[in-house]
C-alpha cells in the first residue's frame, strides 16, 4: 500500500533541467519547419509521417558533439526501421488485433535497445509513441516509399538541427559536463559538518566519471582550443572526495570559499569564458598523464599540455557490450522486455474490446509505465494519469483556437512541444499536461475529428494502458535485479580490497593509484544503481542492506584515502596562474570555422 509521503514523492515538482532549452529549442524548429513547409504544399496530413523523424531532434544533448553524431544516426535509422515495419504491418492488414501485436513487439524492442545502449533521455517513449501512431493509419503498398522518404526527410532535418549548436560553440557539451562535476563538488563542500553526506559523494563520483567519459568522446581538436584546462579542473573537483565526512565547525568558512570558488569556475564553463590552468602536484599531473591512454607521456607538471587522448573504442565493441546488456546472462533488461510486450498488448486489446477503434494510445501509456522496477511503474502509471487528464481538459479548452485555422494548430502543437520539454526535467506529470494536447493535435493534422469522441478515447486508453501496465509489473517479476545486485557488492568489495591495497602500498600515486581508485568508483556506481533498482521491485528475495551500506561507506573512505594520498596544492592562494592557458584563454567562437 502506496503511503501519503509516496505520493507526494511521485508528484513533487523538482528544479528544472540546466540544459532543458536545447531539446526544446531543436524540437520547435525542425517541427516547425516541417510543418510549415507541409502547410505551405497544403499537405498537412503528411505531418505524422515527417515528426516521426524530426522528434529525433530531442535526443544526444548531453553528448559531445562528436559522439552525437554517431548517436543520433543510430536513433534515426532505428527510427526510421521502426516506421518502416508500423507502416508495412499497416499495408498488409487492417486487423487491429494483429497491429496491435506488432506495436507492442515494436515498443519493447524499442525499450531493450534504448536501455541496452544506454540512450539518454527521452530514451524510447518517442519512437513507440510515432512507431505505434503510424502502426493505426491505414496505407496502401505504393504509399510507403513516399511516406518513409518523409520519416527520413524529417530525421536528416532533425540530425542537421542537433549538429547545428557545434557551429557556436563546439566544445559546449564538454563544458557543462565539467560544470556539472564542478557543482556536485560544491554541494558537498557545502555540506553541514556531522551530516551524512554519501550521497552527496556518490553524486561527485558520478559526475566526474560522466564529465571524463564526455572528454574522451570529444574531438581530439578540443586540444587544441582547451588544452587539458577541463581534465585540471576535473582534478580539482574529484579532490573535495579527499575532505573528511564530519568537517569541525573552524573550517566550515573554508569550506563555503572552497564551494564558492568551484561554483565561479562553474560559472565560466557555462558561459564560455576562458579557463584556469590550475596548479597540480607531481601525483596529480601523474594522474593526469595517465587519464590518456595511447598518449605519449605528457608533459612536467605545469607545462602547457599537447598530447591528445587515444583512439575511441571501436563502435564493434559499443554493439558488443550493449548486446551483452541486453542478452547476456542474468540481463536484467529481459523481464523489463517482456513486461513492455505483454503490458501493451494486453492494453491494446483491451481498448480494442471496450470499442477504441485506434488504440495505440493505450499501448503508448503502458510503455510509458515500465520503468527500471514496479516503485518507480507505479509511479509513473499514477503520473501519467494525473497528466493526461489535465492534458484533456486544456486540449478541449485550446480547440476553439486549434479550429479557427492550420496556422493556429501548428502554434499550439509547437507550444505544447516547448512546454513538455521545459518540464520534463521538474515532473513527468507536468510534462504530460502538454504532452496530451500536443499528441491529440497531430491526429486533427489529418482532418477535424469529433472533440467529445477524441477526448474520450484518449481518456479510456489513459486508465487501459496504465492499469494493465501496472499488472505487467504484477505479473512478469523481475528477479534478476536482486541477482545484479549481489553481483554489484561482489565487484565493489573487489575493488575496495584492490584500494585497500593500493592505500597500503608505499607510493599510492600515478597510475596504479589511478586505475585502483577508477576501478573503485566505477563499482562504487553501479553498486548504487544496482541496489536503488533492486530495493523498488517487488516479489524479490531479501536484499543485503546493511552489507551494501556498509560497502559504500567503506568505499567512500578508500576513495578519499587515495585522493589524500597525492595531496592538493594551496587552494586559497596561488591557484590560477596569471596567464590562462594558450588555448583555453580564447573563447571558443573564435575558432569556430
Amino acid at each position: 500500500m502506496a503511503t501519503p509521503a509516496q505520493f507526494r514523492q511521485a508528484l513533487r515538482v523538482g528544479p528544472p533541467g540546466d540544459i532543458w532549452h536545447k531539446p526544446a529549442l531543436s524540437a520547435v524548429v525542425t517541427l516547425g519547419l516541417l510543418n510549415l513547409t507541409l502547410l505551405a504544399l497544403g499537405r498537412l496530413d503528411l505531418a505524422l509521417y515527417t515528426s516521426a523523424g524530426g522528434l529525433g531532434a530531442l535526443y544526444g544533448h548531453g553528448l559531445p558533439y562528436r559522439a552525437r553524431a554517431r548517436t543520433l544516426a543510430g536513433v534515426l535509422l532505428g527510427t526510421l526501421l521502426s516506421t518502416a515495419a508500423a507502416l508495412t504491418a499497416a499495408a498488409l492488414t487492417r486487423d487491429a488485433v494483429v497491429l496491435v501485436a506488432v506495436a507492442a513487439v515494436l515498443a519493447a524492442l524499442h525499450k531493450l535497445g534504448c536501455d541496452a545502449a544506454r540512450i539518454g533521455p527521452p530514451g524510447s517513449l518517442i519512437i513507440t509513441f510515432t512507431t505505434a501512431s503510424c502502426a493505426f493509419v491505414p496505407q496502401h503498398p505504393t504509399d510507403l516509399p513516399p511516406h518513409l522518404a518523409l520519416t527520413a526527410l524529417g530525421a536528416a532535418l532533425a540530425w542537421l538541427v542537433g549538429m547545428a549548436p557545434a557551429l557556436l560553440r563546439p566544445y559546449g557539451p564538454e563544458r557543462i559536463a565539467t560544470a556539472r562535476a564542478l557543482e556536485a563538488a560544491a554541494r558537498l563542500a557545502r555540506t553541514a559538518p556531522g551530516t551524512p553526506d554519501a550521497a552527496a559523494r556518490t553524486a561527485l563520483v558520478g559526475a566526474v566519471a560522466a564529465a571524463r567519459q564526455s572528454l574522451a568522446l570529444s574531438s581530439p581538436a578540443r586540444w587544441r582550443t582547451l588544452g587539458d584546462a577541463p581534465e585540471r579542473l576535473l582534478v580539482r573537483a574529484e579532490s573535495a572526495l579527499a575532505a573528511p565526512a564530519g568537517r569541525a565547525d573552524d573550517s566550515a568558512a573554508a569550506a563555503v570559499a572552497v564551494a564558492e570558488r568551484y561554483e565561479a569556475w562553474a560559472r565560466d564553463l557555462r558561459r564560455g569564458r576562458r579557463l584556469p590552468l590550475l596548479d597540480l602536484t607531481e601525483a596529480e599531473a601523474a594522474e593526469l598523464r595517465a587519464h590518456r591512454p595511447g598518449s605519449r607521456p605528457g608533459p612536467r607538471p605545469g607545462s602547457r599540455p599537447g598530447s591528445r587522448p587515444g583512439p575511441r573504442p571501436p563502435l564493434r565493441r559499443a554493439l558488443r557490450r550493449a548486446l551483452f546488456r541486453a542478452l547476456g546472462p542474468g540481463s536484467a533488461l529481459l523481464p523489463i522486455a517482456l513486461r513492455v510486450a505483454v503490458g501493451c498488448a494486453a492494453a491494446g486489446w483491451l481498448s480494442l474490446a471496450l470499442g477504441v477503434g485506434r488504440p495505440y494510445w493505450a499501448v503508448v501509456t503502458a510503455a510509458s509505465v515500465f520503468q527500471a522496477n514496479s516503485t518507480l511503474s507505479w509511479q509513473r502509471a499514477l503520473q501519467r494519469v494525473l497528466g493526461n487528464l489535465i492534458g484533456l481538459v486544456l486540449f478541449t479548452a485550446a480547440l476553439p483556437l486549434a479550429h479557427s485555422g492550420q496556422p493556429a494548430m501548428i502554434g499550439l502543437g509547437l507550444l505544447c512541444q516547448f512546454g513538455a520539454e521545459a518540464t520534463i526535467a521538474r515532473s513527468y506529470w507536468l510534462a504530460t499536461v502538454f504532452v496530451t494536447p500536443m499528441a491529440l493535435l497531430m491526429t486533427e493534422f489529418a482532418g477535424l475529428q469529433p472533440a467529445r469522441t477524441l477526448v474520450a478515447d484518449r481518456w479510456l486508453d489513459t486508465c487501459v494502458g496504465a492499469l494493465t501496465g501496472l499488472a505487467a509489473c504484477l505479473l512478469v517479476t523481475n528477479r534478476r535485479t536482486a541477482t545484479r545486485l549481489s553481483r554489484a557488492l561482489a565487484g565493489a568489495e573487489t575493488a575496495a580490497r584492490e584500494a585497500r591495497a593500493a592505500v597500503a602500498a608505499a607510493a599510492a600515486v600515478g597510475s596504479e593509484a589511478l586505475a585502483a581508485r577508477t576501478g573503485l568508483a566505477t563499482a562504487l556506481l553501479e553498486l548504487r544503481e544496482a541496489a536503488d533498482t533492486a530495493t523498488g521491485e517487488w516479489r524479490r528475495p531479501a536484499l543485503p542492506h546493511r552489507r551494501t551500506a556498509d560497502t559504500e561507506q567503506h568505499a567512500h573512505h578508500l576513495l578519499a584515502a587515495l585522493l589524500a594520498r597525492r595531496g592538493t596544492p594551496d587552494t586559497s592562494e596561488g591557484l590560477l596562474r596569471t596567464a590562462a592557458c594558450r588555448a583555453g584563454g580564447r573563447r571558443e567562437s573564435e575558432d569556430t570555422p
